[in-house]
């Protein structure tokens, strides 16, 4: 926990509500997001029970699993799921634009907008992962057909759950993630995974504190679990029993549409209640003015949606049980880099987020009090337009001299120090030569050099393109990392003497 995340929970207790951790909304939130609240069933693994499914307040449709163990209602309520998401995703895929690439001497497409689900928790999102893996590979023919829907679905929501892993995405959104990265309150973390306790805190009723309406919200009798596990006591008192007379009126077909509607009744009553949470949440959301940076990574997203569905489109298989060890290092590469890039574009984007790396000295504010915007540099081959400024500070300054720093008003500029003069009021001189983002001639364009009496925010976090790293093909790997391919001279040696066995 940081040292700003700490303070804001002790000032949470104190003033009995939860408190900003941040300025803007550092998270893309579309205007029609499809909420899904799964239940499942409790000691099995991915058995779903229910869902409440829709894309408005006012559309929740509840999909039913009378009996999770039973596989043929299992795929049927995975035809059902599908039968809302296939469509919702396709509403997406109308209108696409044309995107410049290669320096504007080629285009691509991409669609305008992307889908974007909303699950809880993060165990909504391990549900969804679950139900893709068992799901896409199922095939429409064969020994024990599924409906034509059934994998199609597996693979978008296998898609959803690996750009959940991706840093600073938004097409899978655990709510309780979301508000937790906006607000602080005065629960531990594992408290802040239960979406009703979260939002006592963050949006109490009027005459109560935070740590009264969470208390009142963790009493599953008011407010049920948001799912997917279920409270043991409803488990025990309601549920079996639904679930038994369900069961036993097989050859009576009005009790069993009666035991049905009870149980109906029974698991709507149980996820109501989070159905309405989510949709405050995502109203508590939209009050916050989105980051600056906050479309350029849904831009991302829309080009891995774009991206996947044009290999579904073209009858691309589904994703792999595992990556192999190229696949798996190269996707690990992508995840550190985009963790990389989001950490720096929340900073620069929230001055919240900033003042964490203000109190670990990689960044400092002062006022600009010297600047020289027509300063030359003349040493070199030919002139190169090098102003300088001076920046006065109450802050610490750790960075050594010749080190480069950023500022998040002129991402695309670099200040070199040169010079680091503390004085003997508590204040610090510090001498910056600027370069780049300033015009190609010997006159900087106008506002490019930060004026005298600006407040400039200096950090060495940087903002701009971090190369991908090179790695071998599969087949140029040892046979350790599962190559090169089974049948070569140098294929991986197998216990029983068979180059065969598969060694991925």
């Amino acid at each position: 926990m940081s040292t700003l995340r700490a303070l804001a929970k002790a000032q949470a207790i104190a003033a009995g509500v939860a408190q900003p951790v941040a300025t803007v909304r550092h998270l893309h939130l579309s205007d029609r997001p499809l909420v899904l609240v799964p239940l499942q069933l409790a000691g099995e693994a991915n058995a779903p029970l229910a869902a409440l499914v829709g894309a408005a307040p006012d559309e929740a449709r509840l999909l039913v699993v009378p009996q999770p163990r039973n596989r043929d209602q299992r795929l049927t309520f995975a035809a059902e799921l599908a039968g809302i998401v296939l469509p919702y995703l396709d509403e997406f895929r109308g209108v696409s634009e044309a995107v410049p690439v290669d320096r504007g001497k080629d285009v691509r497409y991409r669609y305008v907008d992307a889908p974007q689900l909303l699950v809880p928790n993060p165990a909504g999102i391990t549900f969804l992962r679950l139900l893709g893996r068992s799901t896409r590979f199922r095939r429409p023919d064969g020994e024990y057909p599924v409906h034509p829907s059934v994998p199609l679905l597996g693979r978008w929501l296998t898609f959803f759950a690996e750009r959940a892993e991706h840093p600073g995405s938004a097409a899978l959104v655990a709510l309780t993630e979301a508000l937790t990265l906006h607000w602080a309150t005065g629960q531990s973390a594992v408290e802040d995974l239960h979406l009703p306790a979260l939002l006592g805190w963050i949006d109490p009723p009027p005459g109560s504190t935070g740590a009264e309406a969470a208390a009142q919200a963790e009493d599953p009798a008011i407010c049920p679990p948001a799912g997917p596990a279920t409270d043991p006591d409803f488990d025990n008192r309601r549920l079996a029993p639904a679930m038994a007379a369900y069961a036993g009126a097989e050859d009576d077909p009005a009790a069993r549409a009666g035991a049905y509607a009870e149980l109906e009744r029974l698991l709507r009553d149980q996820l109501a209640p989070t159905w309405e949470l989510m949709w405050r949440g995502v109203g508590l959301l939209r009050g916050l003015p989105p980051g600056a940076r906050v479309a350029g990574r849904w831009a991302g997203d829309r080009d891995a949606f774009t991206g996947y569905a044009e290999h579904v489109d073209a009858g691309g298989g589904p994703q792999p049980r595992r990556d192999g060890a190229v696949a798996a290092a190269v996707r690990l590469h992508r995840l550190e880099r985009a963790l990389t890039s989001y950490a720096v574009q929340r900073a620069y984007d929230d001055p919240l987020v900033m003042a964490e790396y203000r109190l670990t000295g990689e960044a400092f504010v002062g006022d600009v009090t010297l600047a020289d915007p027509k300063r030359v540099d003349d040493t070199g081959k030919r002139p190169v337009l090098r102003p300088r400024i001076q920046v006065v500070t109450t802050e610490p300054v750790l960075v050594p001299v010749g080190a480069t720093l950023y500022s998040p008003a002129r991402p695309g500029q670099k200040a070199k120090v040169v010079f680091v003069t503390p004085g003997a009021d508590g204040k610090t001189e510090v001498v910056l030569e600027l370069s780049g983002g300033m015009g190609r001639g010997l006159t900087a364009s106008p506002g490019s050099v930060p004026e005298v009496g600006e407040r400039l925010c200096l950090t060495t976090l940087s903002d701009a393109f971090l190369p991908a790293g090179n790695f071998p093909a599969p087949e140029e790997t040892p046979w350790t990392h599962g190559g090169p391919p089974a049948g070569t001279p140098d294929a991986a040696p197998s216990g029983d003497g068979d180059p065969a066995e598969d060694w991925s």
